[in-house]
């Protein structure tokens, strides 16, 4: 009669069999754990559902500022949402009367630029400047704002972009 293919089961209890002779090879009793080495998957099949029981676990559901606050973490967000902070709660940061004569412009490297409604304004901001830093750092977090750079009302310039050439410009043509 013809011998039968071994199945699987067959060969798991041979490979456990012989394991257990290696572990008796080596003067360990088999089928005891060494101390301080975790069980992988918890002793059950990681295919098989597990419930999470009274206690908290990392699968129930988690409040959204929660995973928003992770995800912001994980992905490096804190930076540009602390950005974006100082723009949306501007008013609510630096206060009402401020908030109506002063506008956020740019937030880069922790230089927050702001420009004035007139340049009475961009003096008041000035000399207020540390007390505005203090109240955003307080409202949104220390290092976001490191310094201020305020400007005063612009008038229409030709200037065009960061570099230019010395002189009077385009004005020099006309006769």
């Amino acid at each position: 009669m013809a011998e039968h293919p071994q199945r699987g089961r067959d060969l798991a209890h041979e490979a456990l069999r012989a394991a257990k002779e290696r572990a008796v090879a080596r003067g360990r009793e088999p089928g005891v754990r060494r101390q301080g080495v975790p069980r992988l998957g918890g002793g059950q099949n990681p295919r098989r559902r597990r419930w999470s029981g009274p206690g908290g676990d990392e699968r129930d559901p988690q409040p959204l500022g929660r995973l928003v606050s992770r995800m912001s973490a994980e992905f490096g967000w804190r930076d540009r949402l602390a950005n974006g902070r100082v723009f949306g709660q501007w008013a609510s940061l630096v206060g009402d009367e401020v908030a109506e004569h002063a506008q956020p412009v740019t937030l880069t490297d922790g230089e927050l630029t702001v420009r004035a409604s007139s340049t009475a304004w961009a003096t008041q901001l000035r000399l207020l400047q540390r007390q505005l830093i203090a109240r955003i750092a307080s409202g949104v977090g220390h290092g976001v704002v490191k310094r201020m750079r305020i400007q005063g009302p612009t008038a229409p310039s030709w200037r065009k972009g960061p570099r230019h050439v010395a002189g009077r410009g385009p004005r020099d043509t006309y006769g």
